[in-house]
């Protein structure tokens, strides 16, 4: 996981001029790193573009709304790698 957080790191202190070495693996984009949902949508972009992915944020959003992910768990920058690398490795459509 470590290349990806990496990766991860450096795209959102790029597209939202936070400091990398403020971002940790256990850091909440939104509550420590105060990234607003305009600017998470611009870093989602960037983590499409860098792996070659296409996050799903439709689909995480109504897994929130629904209960069934923590809306606290699953902006944790650990849980969002993990989630990076499962789309990786998923078989493409």
């Amino acid at each position: 996981m470590a290349s990806t957080f990496e990766t991860v790191a450096r795209i959102i202190a790029t597209t939202s001029d936070v400091p990398v070495e403020r971002i940790t693996p256990d850091s909440h984009v939104m509550k420590d790193l105060e990234i607003d949902s305009l600017q998470f949508l611009d870093v989602a972009f960037e983590i499409d573009r860098t792996f070659n992915i296409k996050v799903p944020l439709e689909e995480w959003m109504e897994k929130i709304n629904e209960g069934a992910v923590s809306a606290s768990d699953a902006f944790i920058l650990r849980n969002l790698c993990r989630n990076i690398e499962k789309l990786q490795s998923a078989p493409a459509d």
